[in-house]
């Protein structure tokens, strides 16, 4: 939910990168919570200079744009190169995998070896990753590598991005937090977290306009790398050594993907906050308190993981465009979902002011809706529309889920429940969209069909399991 704060914070005339003063105040209830979380002159009183603060937020950004990019163009580049959907599924379930289990590892690291060399070590993993990704499909594309040859290569290169980008995340959100002051914190990291929402819209709408002529359906990997080095001297030459106001450890980052799901967090902490809020007892996953939270979130995001890891071959195949028509197609779909999901969280839930228990049970409801549209309409109208209400409702019942698991412990285990949070929202990603790729193999609309179903079983299940808060 901190994503729609930091969008609220961007879009103010006040924000850095045009305002006399850096952030107007902005105070909204969130639901579930008594008080108002208010946003007030992040900026001013942080200790981050305007120039670098964007440069932060870039970061961030050009990383889920890069990534979802690349997402939204593969399901078409595998058709170009002749290789089946599962083995591209497969390629992302693969950087999933690493990226959830280094991710803890680069966090602690950014203590020890300094946050401004773990955001030159993430960011230039992604380039690598982006320009070795590029320049091999290209080579395949252009008959110059067998395919299989091309796209082993590629699944060896994409191992950087999860292995390596995943050290960013954390060691951009211990900088802001160790610089701003406990009362700007949960601003200041609301617009860090929201860059990662804003890149999963931007990436599959660049992505057809950098389908060049000379690399073809490889651009969009070699512009974002390009965009990556960009990135990469700024963080060089205008961020500070590290001399931090307060230490602090950045949350952990699930790995950004396409249709809006961003898996940042405004969460992070310092000393201080360790020290009054210390919990003496490890928390256990089968917790009566946090147990039905957690187990509602494992299966709703792997219904989520697996019809995002679908979407891009159902246009394909349901339109009958040509690949590179296809393309185009492909990136109105995911813009909608992107968009629809964010203005979920952005949007509709500071409005609604509802009970995460009701934000859970409204977002499957949609997304049950959307599946069942998705599966059944024909035209890039009916399949836009569809997937958008789909992904309107995951975009409710991914915060909803958060939110109950947080409510449900004490202030001392927040951040044992946000590590738990992260690894739910990271292991929906590992193995869900290639087994979603399996099924369309037998039957093209039975993913949505299925996932459709288990939305509509856990609205019932979580009406009745789940404590209202």
């Amino acid at each position: 939910m901190a994503g729609w704060q930091g969008f609220a914070a961007f879009a103010r005339p006040g924000f850095p990168l045009w305002g006399r003063h850096d952030f107007q105040v902005l105070s909204c209830n969130l639901p579930g919570h008594g008080r108002p979380v208010a946003l007030v002159n992040v900026g001013a009183t942080a200790g981050i200079r305007r120039d670098r603060f964007v440069v932060l937020f870039l970061v961030m950004l050009t990383a889920a744009a890069g990534n979802t990019a690349m997402q939204s163009v593969m399901p078409t580049i595998g058709r170009a190169l002749d290789i089946p959907d599962f083995w591209v599924s497969l390629a992302y379930s693969w950087s999933a995998l690493l990226w959830v289990m280094l991710a803890p590892y680069w966090a602690r690291q950014s203590d020890r070896r300094g946050r401004k060399p773990l955001m030159l070590l993430g960011t230039m993993g992604f380039i690598t990753s982006m320009a070795t990704c590029g320049l091999i499909l290209w080579a395949g594309l252009a008959g110059l590598m067998l395919p299989a040859t091309t796209f082993i290569i590629f699944a060896i290169a994409r191992s950087l991005y999860g292995g390596f980008g995943s050290a960013s995340p954390p060691a951009v959100q211990a900088y802001v937090a160790a610089r701003t002051d406990r009362e700007n914190r949960t601003a200041a990291l609301s617009v860090i977290a929201s860059s990662f929402g804003l890149g999963t819209i931007i990436g599959p709408a660049l992505a057809p306009s950098f389908v060049l002529p000379v690399v073809g359906l490889a651009g969009p990997l070699l512009v974002f790398a390009g965009i990556g080095i960009a990135v990469w001297l700024s963080v060089y030459f205008l961020l500070p050594n590290d001399t931090p106001r307060h230490k602090a450890r950045g949350s952990i980052a699930s790995e950004p993907s396409i249709g809006g799901f961003s898996g940042a967090s405004a969460i992070a902490s310092d000393d201080e906050e360790d020290e009054e809020g210390r919990s003496g007892e490890r928390l256990r996953w089968r917790d009566p308190r946090i147990a039905p939270w957690l187990l509602i979130g494992v299966l709703g995001g792997h219904g989520h993981a697996a019809i995002l890891g679908v979407i891009g071959f159902l246009v394909i195949d349901r339109l009958g465009l040509p690949l590179n028509e296809a393309q185009q197609a492909i990136g109105i779909v995911l813009m909608a979902s992107a968009g629809a999901t964010l203005l979920a969280q952005w949007g509709l839930i500071p409005q609604m002011k509802v009970a995460p228990k009701r934000l859970v049970m409204w977002g499957f409801l949609l997304g049950a809706a959307g599946c069942m549209l998705t599966a059944t309409l024909t035209t890039l109208h009916g399949l836009t529309l569809g997937f958008a209400i789909a992904s309107l409702g995951m975009g409710l019942f991914r915060p909803g889920f958060t939110s109950g698991a947080s409510l449900a412990v004490s202030r001392a285990e927040q951040g044992q429940v946000a590590g738990m949070v992260a690894s739910v929202n990271g292991m929906a990603f590992i193995a869900a969209p290639a087994i979603g790729v399996l099924i369309y193999g037998a039957w093209m609309p039975l993913p949505f069909l299925l996932c459709g179903a288990l939305f509509l079983l856990l609205t019932v299940w979580a009406g009745f399991r789940l404590e209202e808060e």
